[in-house]
Formats: structure tokens, C-alpha cells, sequence
């Protein structure tokens, strides 16, 4: 899929970060834009901001499978099946796994994993459809997950859970999508520490679920607030990694493969039967904070 030009792409999470930054590449490129976002302000910025290309915004919550039922049907109208999809909407959640409320997984879960499953289960078959009555045609589906769906990082277990589960959602996707075609494409993107509002996702939630967060839960918004405002790249520099890996059919796209080093350990102790080793032990003084935090219920 070389040509982008008048081309539809459906975008969630496109209110900010990496979601933006794909809308502002692909408008770029002359493509039919549909922004979805959960936030009206947001959504209504970047519509603002990408007027020129004339884009449908349609606020969602992808967790609700009515709403993104009627967001597909509204894209099917007007543009007939997207050629790219990009089920990036996330957020994020720390603290010890069993400190989380039912709430709680319900809402990471329900965002992060039933957010990619609506995208998944109601445009890909527009877009086989499309395939199998013009053999010109290609589509392709790109999932966010993140690191944390390749690592385990303690104190994230939620959000690690609903990453892991886009992973295998996305390579399954990947097999499935071979088995009946050579027009579709997936792709799973892997992104590590990049500046985005990921870590303020809770501003979306619901005031009645906005309850007192545990120590944990507090020591965890701290530290993935500064790994997140700390990184190197951009969410246009991912943005930009993300076209290019479809460009390319590259299902893998990790914003920093050397993290990977991390993947190997973990495979390597899998494979030899051993326990999980340090997680922190290329950087021993984080763990021995951590630790010392939790431990004393700061």
C-alpha cells in the first residue's frame, strides 16, 4: 500500500499522542480521515486542526460495543470499508494486581482489549468484503499495544494483562487474516516510553470510579508519568515508524528494539524452566526504590 492518496483511515485514541500524530500523517497523504475519540474537547481540536481534509469525528467509547457498532455502519455509509485501521485508543493503570477494583479491570480491560476487539470484529469484514470485490484492493489493520505486552513490568499487572492480550489478539489476527486472504494485512505496534497523555487517562473515567488510589497505585502514576515525559521519541516519530511498517506489511514495530533485550531474557528463562528473574536488573537502584516505597506504604 504505497499510495495513501484518497484512501480512508479510521483512527481512535485521535485526540492526542500517537492517535494525533497518525491523523496529521494521513492527512498529509490526502487520506479520508475518521477521528474517534472519547474526549469531546480533544476530538473536537483535532477535527479543527485537520479541517482541510474534511475529516469525519465521531466521539466513542470503544469499550461499547453499540457505539462502535454505529461508528462502523456511519464509516460504511460514507466511505465504504476504511483501507487502514488503527485501534490505538488506551489507557493506563498501575498498582499491586490485587489492589485493583472490579471497576478498575473493567475499565483498562474494556478500553485497552474490547476496544481492539470491536475495531477488529467490525471492520474487518468490511474490509475482506472490499478485498474479495476488487482484487485492487489492500487494507490494513494496525493494534496498539505496548511493551508492557512483550514485559511484565511489577506493579502494572492490569495494564500489563490487557496489553498481552492485544499481542495475542494481533499475531492470532495476523494468522487468521492469511488463511483467507492476501489483501489484508495486521500489524501490532509496541511502543515503550514516549511523551503522550497516556498516563493522565484517567481524566476520562467516570467521577464515581474515581476513588482514593492505594500507595501503589499512587507510586505507579508517579513513575510512569516520568518514564512517559522522559522519552526520547515522539509520538510523531512513532507515528511515522507506523506507516512505514505498513508500507512495508511489517507486523512487528517497536518504537525501541532494545528493549527486546528484555523479550530475549524473559524467552530464554521460559525455555530453561526458570523462575522470572529481576526485572529490574539493569537498573538496580529503580527495584531497591520501589521496594522501599511499597514497603513502607508511602
Amino acid at each position: 500500500m504505497i499510495d495513501l492518496k484518497n484512501k480512508t483511515a479510521v483512527i481512535t485514541g485521535a485526540g492526542s499522542g500517537f492517535g494525533l500524530e497518525l491523523a496529521r500523517l494521513c492527512a498529509a497523504e490526502g487520506m479520508n480521515l475518521v477521528l474517534v475519540d472519547v474526549q469531546a474537547d480533544a476530538l473536537a481540536r483535532a477535527a479543527d486542526e485537520l479541517a482541510a481534509a474534511k475529516p469525519m469525528a465521531q466521539r466513542v467509547d470503544v469499550s461499547s460495543a453499540a457505539e462502535m457498532e454505529t461508528l462502523a455502519a456511519a464509516v460504511q455509509a460514507r466511505y465504504g470499508a476504511p483501507h487502514l485501521v488503527f485501534n490505538n485508543a488506551g489507557v493506563a493503570f498501575g498498582g499491586l494486581i490485587w489492589e485493583a477494583r472490579p471497576s478498575d479491570w473493567d475499565w483498562v480491560m474494556g478500553v485497552n482489549l474490547m476496544g481492539v476487539v470491536h475495531g477488529v470484529r467490525l471492520f474487518t469484514p468490511m474490509m475482506l468484503a472490499a478485498a474479495k470485490a476488487d482484487p485492487a484492493y489492500q487494507g490494513h489493520i494496525v493494534n496498539t499495544a505496548s511493551m508492557a505486552g512483550m514485559l511484565d513490568a511489577p506493579n502494572f499487572g492490569v495494564y500489563n494483562v490487557s496489553k498481552h492480550a492485544v499481542v495475542s489478539l494481533s499475531e492470532t489476527l495476523h494468522h487468521d487474516l492469511g488463511l483467507v486472504t492476501d489483501q489484508v494485512h495486521a500489524s501490532v505496534l509496541c511502543p515503550y516510553f514516549v511523551p503522550t497523555g497516556i498516563a493522565d487517562s484517567h481524566r476520562n473515567r467516570a467521577p464515581q470510579d474515581l476513588a482514593r488510589p492505594t500507595a501503589s497505585q499512587r507510586i505507579a502514576h508517579a513513575m510512569s508519568s516520568k518514564a512517559v515525559t522522559s522519552g526520547k521519541l515522539t509520538a510523531a516519530d512513532i507515528a511515522a515508524l507506523v506507516l512505514d511498517a505498513v508500507r512495508a506489511q511489517r507486523f512487528w514495530i517497536f518504537s525501541h528494539p532494545q528493549a527486546l533485550a528484555g523479550v530475549k531474557q524473559r524467552a530464554d528463562e521460559v525455555l530453561a524452566g526458570q523462575n522470572p528473574g529481576d526485572p529490574f536488573g539493569d537498573h538496580p537502584e529503580i527495584g531497591a526504590q520501589l521496594r522501599a516505597a511499597l514497603r513502607s506504604g508511602a
